[in-house]
């Protein structure tokens, strides 16, 4: 849902953007959010095998992107080699979406650009660890997914941050797009929770009214754009 204000012509960018394979290679995941669409989906359900995402791989190329998503992509130990085989296969831009938790060890983001990640879309909460650690479930998380950012923009390699807005940080949201602008990072999103999955189950206590909601994303988006970043909604 986006406020007329928010309605803007497609570009050619996006046109780019919305051409890319979204690949989910499982939905292993390290955090327990609050907000989680795919609930217990990683007790259920199997990740993908290597060879099952080489195939897709395979069957999508064609000059296009491809987006590593979850679950949480970076659990997998053969994903710099899955980056490296989308690689070779033309794949571009190679985005991976992640919590931002395993990028918080410089060596592990390094191997990932060398292998052929152009794009990274880390995901922060709060602009306080008690906000974020709160959200995700997993202490220690706020600091790994800032010292991931921090690994990501010495690389120069674009970040794409991606921030579920839940009734515990609605009133954040600004603050978390100054933390993000502090950092350095360009490109920021603001996502309304969808009410499925774990979400769905907390509804009550994790799903704001979109009204409340709304001002606060405005006043982000705001700030986001003043300083000449990019800022965008999903819902």
């Amino acid at each position: 849902r986006r406020s007329s204000r928010e309605h803007r012509r497609v570009t050619a960018e996006d046109s780019q953007r919305m051409a890319r394979l979204d690949l989910k290679v499982g939905f292993s995941c390290n955090n327990r959010c609050l907000f989680c669409v795919q609930g217990d989906k990683r007790s259920r359900e199997r990740d993908r095998s290597g060879d099952e995402i080489r195939t897709i791989l395979d069957e999508n190329k064609g000059g296009g992107g491809v987006v590593f998503t979850g679950g949480e992509p970076t659990l997998r130990k053969d994903l710099v080699e899955l980056v490296a085989y989308a690689k070779k296969l033309d794949y571009s831009p190679i985005q991976v979406q992640t919590n931002g938790r395993r990028v918080a060890y410089a060596p592990y983001i390094k191997a990932l650009v060398e292998a052929g990640m152009t794009e990274i879309s880390p995901a922060l909460h709060g602009s306080r660890p008690e906000i974020h650690d709160g959200l995700t479930r997993a202490e220690g998380s706020f600091r790994q997914v800032v010292q991931g950012i921090k690994h990501a923009i010495a690389l120069n390699l674009p970040v794409l941050t991606n921030t579920v807005v839940t009734q515990q940080n609605s009133k954040d949201l600004p603050n978390i797009a100054a933390l993000l602008l502090r950092l350095g990072v360009r490109h920021i999103q603001y996502a309304y929770v969808h009410p499925a999955g774990t979400a769905g189950t907390l509804f009550q206590s994790v799903v704001p009214r979109f009204t409340d909601a709304v001002p606060y994303i405005q006043r982000g988006l705001d700030l986001i754009r003043a300083a000449g970043a990019r800022g965008c909604t999903e819902a």
